[in-house]
């Protein structure tokens, strides 16, 4: 099998979300599919095969299946718009969270995804604050994962998760408030499934498009994830629907031997 490592929501080397992305012809052992994961220990590999004009697409963290990744699509369709020459202007993806259409203008890929509305909750884990390294919480959310809106982005970046802590919840956790520069900003947190933070998230944009959308009034907006590697990305609230664009960069090869 080949393996391709592409770095995704950025426009540099060495920034943005790594993903390894393996092109199947059929499906193989899901058991394998955790194994390579574990040992490629991104926070995603991801794994296609075609279906007719069509692909099926699946996504493993280092310790568990996810319904929705977000970087390592967009890395997939890089790898197919520019490496395994597939033609025409769009790729469509059929998913556990249902068909992801893939679309590129020049150097910049846009994906339709869910429009996941978050829902505010009061019961939610004990001393989150301390859990999250915050000194005040303005609001908690859920779709599929926990949204916590703080009050500043300077609160995001210099939060000091306790990941042991955070792992005891169960809970996927991002974090988010308005930028400076951009319309708002976010980072996440998911021990549980074997990422303590992960540099860029697509899926929980499909959490954070529709909250902030609503929030700011706006349906397009620019966000960034303050993780070290920093992702940025052009979004956009579509109904039912959300879109999230951005640029990616080629880094590796190789080659599986099983």
């Amino acid at each position: 099998m080949i393996l391709y490592q592409v770095d995704a929501f950025t426009d540099k080397l060495f920034a943005g979300n790594p993903a390894a992305v393996v092109p199947l012809e059929k499906w193989i052992d899901d058991d394998l599919m955790q194994n390579l994961a574990m040992e490629n220990n991104l926070a995603e590999t991801v794994f296609f095969v075609p279906d007719g004009n069509d692909y099926d697409i699946r996504w493993f963290t280092p310790g568990a299946e996810i319904n929705l990744c977000g970087h390592a699509t967009l890395a997939s369709a890089y790898v197919l718009f520019n490496i395994l020459g597939h033609k025409g202007p769009s790729i469509t993806f059929h998913s556990k969270s249902g068909p992801l259409v893939v679309t590129k203008q020049g150097d910049v890929i846009s994906m339709d995804f869910p429009s996941w509305r978050p829902e505010k909750i009061t019961d939610y884990p004990d001393a989150l604050e301390a859990a999250l390294g915050v000194k005040e919480i303005v609001g908690v959310y859920k779709h599929r994962d926990l949204l916590v809106e703080l009050n500043s982005e300077d609160d995001v970046k210099n939060a000091e998760p306790d990941f042991t802590l955070i792992k005891k919840t169960r809970e996927k956790i991002i974090i988010t408030a308005p930028g400076k520069k951009v319309d708002f900003v976010s980072r996440f947190f998911a021990p549980s499934i074997g990422v303590d933070e992960d540099p860029v998230t697509g899926s929980a944009h499909s959490q954070l498009i529709p909250f902030w959308s609503e929030k700011l009034g706006k349906t397009k907006m620019e966000a960034r994830q303050l993780s070290k590697r920093g992702g940025h990305l052009w979004v956009e609230q579509k109904g039912e629907r959300v879109q999230m664009g951005g640029k990616c960069v080629f880094y590796m090869k190789g080659e599986i031997s099983i």
